[in-house]
């Protein structure tokens, strides 16, 4: 089948970005006729481009607010009739139905309805029926229909026009025919996932989830330079959230940089006074609490400055120019640096370092607004986000010894940033700041020798943190070597009689939370 001349268009556009030149464009070098409804037509028209207007085609007005307007077989029908087909061909001619060659259609903008804190009502109304509709029925036929959704596509499907006598190519059809099933797939996910949220004692699982992902970008590659890699957005990605924070400076972000900008900014957004994370390979070499960001950050870089080279940085507070002459003085070299704001000087200072990638997210949202998405081979798991939600207040304490007041402080701090290391974790605090990092060892021994020993000294009346409970008392035995005082874990193990009683033989007070922070 030859490719066909576009002689007939029909056009109904929300976004009418180009469609004036585009439609002069097929009027007036192709001789094609636009046919166009309501708001499109009297753009089109007050442009001085001849249009037809949908009602004379159709026979009938458009009517119910607009609802319907397309919904009819003398549309639908000149869509989806093959052309090499003699049957629909002459059932065409039978009941006055034209051929259309090229729909140029765009959604009712009902995403951005939605952000726009638009009412239940005014969400419903901006639901498009009959645009879909006749995106599929044309996509449908591609063969003999070219369907055009973005108005950033008009210039190239002109110029392929003039290069082939006024028709497009059946490789382009295909294409654009393929991007509208996107388009409707995810604009149908859109409306169901806002339907969703509206309905009291919706699923929070439901048997069928849709999820909606927008590319926001090619990556140079993924975890390694053999694999090919890209980043995409999820519609309901919240506000302050790591996929909708500005890039202010440097370099494109990679595969590596968003995971591990990610892991540092789920901890450091659980803080309630200024805190500053720094993140290595995902787990924070960093951690500090402090009056002002600048402090913050001071006590975080001093927990493990070896390791906080090349690392990730994550603010609860606008960066201030201070903490970037701090970053300077230790000539620091930092991948990312992720905060709600930054001052004016601050970003002046940041200015000379290209190679730094500066994120701002504007905000910070509640923790576990939205679900977490993990892939396996062939499925993805869903589950709450995993947050310090407990209320300290029906904390347990087994021991004999109770915790000073200066000890629950870290044991709270602590109890955050462990569950941000990969398990099993063992975390040693110290005045608010993470001094020793024991993550993702085999075994939960090990994890705290290797806490301990990147404590060093400062091990000695220190506190410490455990992701999960302690199997056995030669964990509490190793932390009591190092001349840790206090220690908060889940509790849970059926030895955990065993931990109470080496607890108690050490002097040290135990902390019982009833909940566990896994991180794999």
């Amino acid at each position: 089948m030859e490719n066909p001349k576009v002689k007939r268009v029909l056009m109904s556009v929300t976004d009418k970005t180009g469609i004036v030149e585009f439609a002069r464009a097929l009027s007036e070098e192709f001789g094609a006729q636009i046919i166009s409804t309501g708001g499109t037509a009297r753009v089109i028209a007050e442009a001085g481009v001849p249009v037809t207007p949908i009602d004379d085609v159709t026979k009938f007005p458009e009517m119910m607010d607009g609802r319907v307007k397309t919904l009819y077989p003398l549309v639908h029908g000149g869509l989806l009739a093959k052309r090499d087909n003699a049957d629909h061909m002459a059932q065409a001619a039978e009941h006055g139905i034209e051929m259309i060659d090229m729909v140029v259609v765009n959604l009712y903008a009902f995403e951005k309805t939605v952000a726009d804190g638009a009412d239940f009502a005014t969400c419903i109304e901006n639901i498009d029926i009959g645009g879909p509709s006749m995106l599929r029925s044309a996509a449908k036929n591609h063969e003999s229909v070219a369907v055009v959704t973005d108005p950033a596509t008009y210039d190239d499907i002109l110029a392929e026009m003039r290069a082939n006598d006024g028709a497009t190519t059946l490789a382009t059809r295909r294409a654009l025919a393929l991007e509208v099933f996107r388009t409707t797939g995810a604009y149908d996910t859109a409306i169901s996932a806002w339907l969703a949220s509206q309905l009291d004692g919706a699923d929070q699982f439901p048997e069928k989830m849709n999820i909606q992902l927008t590319k926001q970008q090619d990556l140079r590659y993924g975890e390694n330079p053999h694999q090919a890699a890209a980043f995409y957005r999820r519609s309901t990605a919240t506000e302050h959230s790591v996929a909708r924070a500005e890039q202010l400076n440097g370099k494109p972000l990679s595969y590596n940089n968003l995971l591990d900008t990610d892991a540092c900014w789920a901890i450091v957004r659980e803080f309630d006074a200024p805190g500053v994370v720094i993140l290595k390979h995902q787990n924070p070499c960093g951690s500090a609490e402090g009056d002002t960001i600048a402090e913050a950050f001071d006590r975080a870089f001093a927990c493990d400055p070896k390791s906080a080279f090349g690392g990730i940085i994550a603010a609860n507070r606008t960066v201030s120019a201070e903490m970037v002459e701090h970053i300077n003085e230790n000539k620091l070299f930092v991948v990312v640096l992720i905060a709600p704001d930054f001052e004016p000087a601050a970003l002046e200072l940041l200015k000379d370092k290209p190679n730094l990638r500066v994120l701002a997210t504007g905000g910070i949202d509640p923790v576990g607004a939205e679900p977490e998405f993990r892939t396996i081979d062939g499925g993805v798991l869903v589950q709450d986000v995993d947050a310090v939600a407990e209320d300290p207040a029906t904390f347990t304490v087994p021991t004999k010894r109770k915790p000073t007041e200066a000890e629950m402080d870290d044991l709270l701090f602590a109890w955050k940033v462990v569950k941000g290391v990969k398990s099993n974790a063992i975390l040693v605090a110290k005045d608010h700041a993470g001094i020793g990092m024991g993550p993702g060892q085999p075994n939960r021994v090990d994890s705290c020798e290797i806490a301990c020993k990147r404590a060093g000294e400062a091990c000695k009346g220190a506190v410490a943190a455990s992701d999960a409970f302690f199997p056995f008392r030669d964990n509490i035995d190793a932390l009591a070597s190092h001349g840790i005082t206090a220690i908060i874990q889940p509790g849970g193990s059926i030895r955990d009689e065993e931990s109470i009683e080496a607890c108690d033989e050490h002097g040290i007070a135990m902390v019982f939370t009833g909940h566990r922070h896994f991180r794999h």
